[in-house]
């Protein structure tokens, strides 16, 4: 009896043991990081919100970490919004920096602006406008960090410029080697074309200078048209009318009219001007109306037609549209962010030469709606030639279409955007044109040397650069590794 006590006793004490042990000795849950997609969560060794300042002491802050993350050999990513869909911020097992306490230094004198990386386009905006000035290009959407625009070199609609970078006169830059580097087009400028669209490769961006523009209040006009004539139009509009500002344009999404009518909408300033400017208004107050008339487009037909009508018809009716340019720019990506559980947006964008574009029109009617997925909207805008950027999406002006797809969250659904992506770059780098890189990272590595010439010397200049490669994402693994 007593041997029969102890023996259960040293069982009972073993399997208290094997359970208390590995809660003594298990490591801290590592943090987990996602992106605008909903499809890449990605375990980060650490997460570091740092904030800047002025005088400039928080960049010892990072060298420490830079140091630190180089013995450990963890790899290094810097984000704000973190609105990428293909991992591009997200540095799997390493160290995510994220930026706060955003600074502006704006000069008037000279048209420029110093502000901190971090620093997101709707607290730029904030601070502008009060001066009478406006960011001269910035992203369509005022929630991303003005760093992470200069380092996917994204384009707005503001004419008739370039991408972001184009209006970048400098950066200052943190290297794997840890000294700090001033980059423009005339210092350190094979740095500057690498970072500018380098997606953070290259090192940790510190600080900008950026053009700014005068504000103004804007008067819109829209044009229906069919999409065959869209784009000697759009040409027509943004490079022969000197008054146009800002302009886009955007095309059917119906089955029965897909991209068989177009609109095109052109914004120009009102004379005389008011005196002052009315403040920059956020338009995050029409969230709820918006977003639900674009959600309602998923397995709806009916409700494509409704809101092509609303805003071909309804919406140049019903009000003057006159916003300053501030205004115009100061929109908020939560007007269309999806709320739908089993379902994600999935964003491309494909830079059209603009003589190829009813090849354009053809390949996207014969690939999109056989898919699965829905196509609810494309914009069109214009992007004028970028002679700068190692990477250039536009190395002669372009179209940009920047289209967005509802993906069912499940295998069948992924399988299906692979194939629809793959076939959609096919298509158009074969007519002269790209795509771009920020999103769901589906393309082929020979699509990706076809779109981009320079991949090769991109990927050599990184490894003299960056040794160690202390700066990686899960783009660098699956497209330059």
């Amino acid at each position: 009896m007593n041997e029969r006590r102890v023996a259960r006793r040293a069982v009972l004490t073993a399997a208290a043991a094997t359970v208390v042990t590995p809660a003594a000795i298990a490591a801290p849950a590592r943090e987990i990081l996602n992106d605008a997609s909903r499809l890449n969560p990605t375990p980060v060794a650490r997460h570091l919100r740092l904030k800047s300042d002025r005088r400039g002491a928080w960049i010892e802050t990072i060298r420490a970490e830079l140091k630190d993350a180089a013995q450990s050999r963890r790899r290094v990513a810097v984000g704000a919004a973190r609105h990428s869909m293909g991992g591009q911020s997200l540095p799997r097992d390493g160290l995510a920096l994220t930026f706060e306490d955003h600074w502006l230094e704006p000069n008037t004198a000279t048209g420029v602006f110093r502000v901190s990386a971090g620093a997101p386009w709707a607290w730029v905006i904030s601070r502008l406008d009060p001066l009478g000035f406006s960011p001269k290009v910035m992203q369509s959407n005022n929630n991303f960090g003005v760093a992470s625009t200069f380092c996917v070199n994204a384009h707005g609609w503001p004419a008739p410029f370039g991408p972001f970078g184009s209006t970048v006169r400098s950066i200052r830059m943190l290297l794997a080697d840890k000294s700090l580097v001033e980059c423009s087009r005339t210092a350190n400028a094979e740095l500057f074309a690498l970072a500018m669209g380098g997606y953070g490769l290259f090192g940790v961006i510190v600080d900008l200078d950026v053009e700014m523009v005068r504000n103004a209040m804007l008067r819109p006009q829209a044009v229906t048209m069919r999409g065959e004539d869209f784009a000697k139009a759009f040409l027509t509009a943004v490079e022969g009318d000197k008054t146009v500002a800002m302009a886009y344009g955007r095309l059917s999404v119906t089955r029965a009219t897909f991209f068989r009518d177009a609109i095109l909408t052109t914004y120009r300033a009102v004379d005389p001007q008011p005196v002052p400017l009315p403040a920059a208004v956020d338009h995050g107050a029409m969230t709820s109306l918006s977003n639900r008339l674009y959600r309602k487009q998923i397995g709806s037909e009916t409700a494509k037609d409704i809101r092509w009508a609303a805003e071909t018809k309804l919406a140049p009716s019903l009000a003057s549209g006159l916003a300053t340019r501030n205004t115009l720019m100061n929109e908020p990506v939560s007007n269309l962010a999806n709320t739908l559980p089993r379902r994600t947006d999935i964003l491309h964008e494909y830079f059209i030469p603009p003589h190829r574009f009813q090849d354009f029109l053809t390949a996207c009617r014969e690939v999109i709606p056989p898919a699965k997925s829905e196509f609810i909207n494309v914009t069109l805008r214009y992007v004028a030639a970028d002679d700068t950027s190692t990477l250039a999406f536009a190395p002669e002006k372009r179209i940009a279409a920047v289209m967005s797809f509802s993906q069912d969250i499940s295998p069948g659904g992924e399988e299906d955007m692979i194939r629809t992506t793959e076939a959609l770059i096919e298509r158009i780098v074969a007519i002269g044109g790209a795509f771009y890189l920020p999103y769901r990272l589906h393309a082929r590595r020979d699509q990706i040397e076809k779109a981009y010439p320079k991949t090769t010397y991109f990927v050599e200049r990184k490894h003299r650069y960056d040794p160690g490669l202390l700066f990686r994402n899960t783009m660098w693994d699956t497209y330059f590794a």
